[in-house]
C-alpha cells in the first residue's frame, strides 16, 4: 500500500484564470443537486440528518481550520428551514475511526472538531461507508459530506459499499483536497454510485465552498424546495450533477 504524501501543490497566489476554473468547478458541483429526486427530508416534522466525514490524517492539517469554519457556516442556511442534525465521523492514525453523537447546533460540532488533531496514517474510507450505511438503516440520513485528499484502499470494495448507499437513497457530496488522480477517480465514482456530487476542496475558493456547503445543508434539511427558498446563486446552480 503506497504511503500517503502531503500535498505538494504550489502555494503561489491563484491567477484570475485559476479562480475562474475554481468558480466553474464549484458551480458545476452545486448544479447537480436540483436534478436529484426530491429528498423527503424532515417528513412528519422530523429534522434533516447529515453525516460529516473527515480524513484527519496528517496531510489534512493545513486545511483543518477551514473545514471547521465551513462546517459552522452550513448551519446558518438552515436556521429557518426546519433544522438539521449533524454527526461527525473522522479517521486518523493507526486504525482510529471515531464518530460523535448527533448534534443540533454548530457550536456543539465546532467544539468537537476543535478537539481533534491530525495524525499520520492511512485512509479508512471503508469504515466511513459502513458507518453511514448502518446509521442510515437506523434512521434516514439525507446526505453524507466527505472531505479528504487520498484513497489508499481497495477501490472495488469501496465502490460496492458506496453502491449500497446509493441503493438506500443516501447521496454522497465528496470534496477533494489536492489533485491526487487515484483519489479523484475514486471520489467521482462514490458520487456517481450514490447519485451525489464531487468538487474540489480549495482554500482559495473558501467563499464558494461555504455557499456550496450551505446549499448541501439546505438540501439535507428540506430537499429541492429548501434550495429554491435560499435564492442564492449557489443554491440555484445546485441542480445538474445528481441525475
Amino acid at each position: 500500500m503506497a504511503e500517503k504524501r502531503p500535498s505538494t501543490r504550489p502555494q503561489s497566489p491563484a491567477s484570475k484564470s485559476d479562480a475562474g476554473k475554481a468558480s466553474s468547478a464549484v458551480s458545476d458541483f452545486i448544479a447537480k443537486v436540483g436534478a436529484m429526486t426530491e429528498a423527503k427530508a424532515g417528513e412528519g416534522g422530523g429534522r434533516g440528518r447529515l453525516l460529516f466525514a473527515l480524513d484527519a490524517t496528517m496531510s489534512r492539517q493545513p486545511t483543518w481550520d477551514l473545514a471547521c469554519q465551513l462546517q459552522a457556516e452550513m448551519f446558518e442556511a438552515v436556521a429557518d428551514t426546519g433544522g438539521l442534525d449533524v454527526q461527525l465521523i473522522y479517521f486518523r492514525g493507526f486504525g482510529e475511526c471515531r464518530s460523535s453523537k448527533w448534534v443540533a447546533n454548530a457550536r456543539a460540532l465546532a467544539d468537537l472538531m476543535s478537539g481533534i488533531d491530525c495524525r499520520g496514517g492511512h485512509t479508512q474510507i471503508s469504515k466511513v461507508l459502513s458507518h453511514a450505511r448502518n446509521e442510515h438503516k437506523k434512521e434516514k440520513i439525507n446526505a453524507v459530506v466527505y472531505v479528504g485528499d487520498a484513497m489508499e484502499e481497495d477501490i472495488d470494495r469501496l465502490a460496492q459499499k458506496a453502491g449500497e448507499l446509493g441503493l438506500l437513497g443516501c447521496p454522497m457530496f465528496v470534496f477533494q483536497e489536492g489533485h491526487d488522480p487515484i483519489a479523484e477517480n475514486a471520489f467521482r465514482e462514490f458520487a456517481r454510485l450514490t447519485k451525489g456530487a464531487y468538487a474540489r476542496f480549495d482554500s482559495s475558493a473558501s467563499k464558494e465552498l461555504a455557499a456550496l456547503l450551505r446549499a448541501v445543508a439546505a438540501f439535507a434539511t428540506g430537499g429541492r424546495k429548501a434550495l429554491q427558498l435560499q435564492r442564492s446563486g449557489s443554491a440555484k446552480l445546485l441542480l445538474e450533477q445528481l441525475k
